[in-house]
C-alpha cells in the first residue's frame, strides 16, 4: 500500500512524465518498470557478489570487463545505474539509448527464455535527455524512501498504485495480492527444494518471487551447495502464466532481479485448451481472477466436466486440481461466494475437493484485505490432490486482523492474526478439541457433507453470549426520577439568570 511521502513522490514522477510528453498510462508504467529493473539489476548484482563471497562460491558480475552489444564493445561498469546516473543529461541519454537498454534486452542469451521473449519488443520511449535525467533523480529519491520500508514489495505496490491511478485496477479481477498475505500463504505451505511451483494467473509473479525468497532464506545450503538442486531452482522450478504482456514483462524482470535465471513465464489463457498442463506441479500458489464470466466455447472441456460454469473462480479451482500431480498441494485465494454458493457448479467443485481429494484448511479473511482496490470478502483454501479422497476434518480459522486497518487507508496496526495462523497451522495436533467459540477449530467431514459442503466459517462458528445483568426496575425508576429532578433544577436556574 503506497502512502505518505512515497505516494507523493510517485505522483510527482507521474507528473514528470506528463510534462516531458509521455502521457500514455501504460507506456509510463512500462518505462518506470524498465528503469526500476535497471536500477535493481545493479543492486542485485552487488548482493549476489556479496552472497557468493560469503559462501565461498565463484561469481562473475554481469558488468565485469568489456560487454558485447551487437558488434560493439563497451566497458561494463558504464552500464551500472550507480555510474551513469552521474553523467550529464545528454551523455546519460545516449548511454541509455545505445548501450543500457540494448544490454538489458539481450541480457539473457536464451532466446526462448521468459525474459528474452517479453523483452524482445520492449522499446525505450523517453523522448528527451532532460526527461530521463528528471526520472532518474526521482527514482533515486523513491528508492531512498523504499530503503526505509525494507519489508514491503514496493515495486509491486508501485505498479498497483499506477494501475489504480488510471482506473484499471480491479478490471477482470486484476489487482495485486498484498505482499503480507502472499508471505503468509508461502510460509504455511513451506516450499521444498524439489518442488515444481506454478501460478496460473501470475501477474507480476508475486507468489513465485516470495516462494523463491523463502527457499533462499530457509534452504540455502541444501539448494545452492547441490549442483542438481541449484539447476532445478534456476531453470525448472518456477512456472507462471498470464494474459497481460505488460504483467509478463514485469514478472520476468521481477524473477530475474530476485536471482532466478530462467523462470518459465508464458503468455497463456490458463482456462483454455491451449493449456495442456496435467499432473505436472507439486505446489500451486495463486490468487486467480474473481470477476469474470467466460463463454463455454473458450473454456477447456476438461474443466467443464468438473463443474459446468462460466465463473472464473470455480473454473480455476478445477484447473488447479488438473494441473497438480498426485500429492501436490495448493494454497489459493477465493471469494467467499465459493464457500457457500448454492448453484450446482459451486457444490460440485466443493464436493470434488472434499470427497476426491483432501481439503485441509479454510482461512476466512476480513473484507478489508484488498482495500482500497476491492472490498470483496475472501478466504484461503489449502488442499492436497490425492485422487481418492482423504478429507476427514477441516481446520477453520477466523482471521479478524492482518496487521493493517480495514478501511481504505490501510494503516499499520498492532492487531495481526497472521503469525498465529502460521503457528497454529504447523501445529494442528494442538488444535484438537478446540471449542468453536475460539478463533480456530476443526469441523468433521460428515458435518460439512450434511451442510451441502458449505465451507463458510459462520456455518460452524459458535458465538458465546454472556448474560448481562441489569439493576431492578425500581432502581432504574428511582435514578430516572433523580435525574429528572436535577434537570428541573438546572432549568429553574437558567430561568433566573435570564430574568
Amino acid at each position: 500500500m503506497i502512502t505518505g511521502e512515497l505516494k507523493n513522490k510517485i505522483d510527482s514522477l507521474w507528473d514528470v512524465f506528463a510534462a516531458g510528453g509521455l502521457v500514455n498510462p501504460l507506456d509510463v508504467i512500462e518505462q518506470i518498470t524498465y528503469l526500476m529493473f535497471i536500477r535493481d539489476l545493479d543492486d542485485s548484482d552487488n548482493l549476489r557478489a556479496k552472497e557468493s563471497a560469503m559462501l565461498g562460491l565463484p561469481y562473475k558480475s554481469i558488468f565485469a570487463g568489456e560487454v558485447t552489444i551487437g558488434e560493439r564493445k563497451v566497458d561494463g561498469s558504464q552500464l551500472k545505474w550507480s555510474v551513469f546516473r552521474d553523467f550529464p543529461a545528454g551523455k546519460m541519454y545516449s548511454t541509455m539509448q545505445e548501450w543500457v537498454f540494448p544490454f538489458i534486452k539481450n541480457l539473457d542469451g536464451k532466446k526462448d527464455s521468459a525474459y528474452s521473449k517479453y523483452m524482445d519488443d520492449a522499446i525505450f520511449k523517453l523522448p528527451t535527455p532532460l526527461l530521463l535525467s528528471k526520472v532518474v533523480d526521482a527514482l533515486d529519491e523513491i528508492y531512498a524512501l523504499m530503503a526505509k520500508e525494507q519489508d514491503k514489495d514496493v515495486r509491486g505496490d508501485t505498479y498497483e498504485y499506477l494501475l489504480n491511478k488510471i482506473a484499471q485496477s480491479g478490471l477482470n479481477g486484476q489487482f495485486r495480492t498484498p505482499r503480507h498475505i502472499i508471505k503468509m500463504m508461502v510460509e504455511m505451505m513451506q516450499p521444498k527444494a524439489d518442488d515444481v511451483i506454478c501460478d496460473p494467473a501470475c501477474g507480476t509473479s508475486g507468489f513465485l518471487v516470495t516462494a523463491g525468497e523463502y527457499l533462499k532464506e530457509n534452504l540455502k545450503e541444501e539448494i545452492f551447495f547441490d549442483r542438481q538442486k541449484k539447476d532445478h531452482y534456476m531453470n525448472h522450478m518456477f512456472f507462471g502464466y498470464d494474459m497481460d504482456r505488460t504483467m509478463l514483462r514485469i514478472g520476468a524482470m521481477n524473477m530475474m532481479t530476485h536471482g532466478v535465471e530462467h523462470p518459465f513465464i508464458e503468455y497463456r489463457d490458463s482456462l483454455s485448451d491451449q493449456n495442456p498442463d496435467k499432473d505436472k506441479y507439486s505446489l500451486i500458489l495463486a490468487n486467480p481472477p474473481f470477476k469474470g464470466s467466460l463463454d463455454y466455447d473458450t473454456v477447456s472441456t476438461d474443466l467443464l466436466k468438473v463443474c459446468k460454469t462460466k465463473k472464473t473462480e470455480l473454473l480455476f479451482l478445477a484447473l488447479f486440481l488438473r494441473m497438480l500431480r498426485i500429492g501436490g498441494r495448493c494454497a489459493c485465494i477465493v471469494p467467499d461466494g465459493v464457500l457457500f454458493g448454492s448453484s450446482t457448479a459451486h457444490k460440485a467443485i466443493r464436493k470434488t475437493i472434499i470427497e476426491d481429494n483432501r481439503l485441509e484448511a479454510v482461512i476466512s479473511m476480513p473484507s478489508g484485505v484488498f482495500k482500497p482496490y476491492a472490498g470483496v470478502s475472501t478466504a484461503v483454501l489449502i488442499f492436497t490432490k490425492t485422487g481418492h479422497g482423504g478429507t476427514d476434518k477441516v481446520w477453520f480459522y477466523d482471521m479478524q486482523a492482518d496487521g493493517f486497518s480495514l478501511d481504505d487507508k490501510r494503516t499499520e496496526i498492532k492487531e495481526n492474526d497472521i503469525p498465529d495462523i502460521i503457528a497454529r497451522f504447523h501445529n494442528l495436533e494442538a488444535e484438537e478439541g478446540k471449542e468453536r467459540t475460539e478463533k480456530s477449530f476443526f469441523v468433521p467431514k460428515d458435518e460439512i457433507v450434511g451442510n451441502d459442503y458449505d465451507l463458510s466459517i459462520n456455518k460452524y462458528k459458535k458465538t458465546e453470549y454472556k448474560p448481562v445483568e441489569y439493576p431492578p426496575t425500581s432502581e432504574i425508576m428511582a435514578d430516572l426520577r433523580k435525574l429528572q429532578k436535577q434537570i428541573g433544577e438546572v432549568i429553574d436556574e437558567l430561568e433566573k439568570m435570564l430574568n
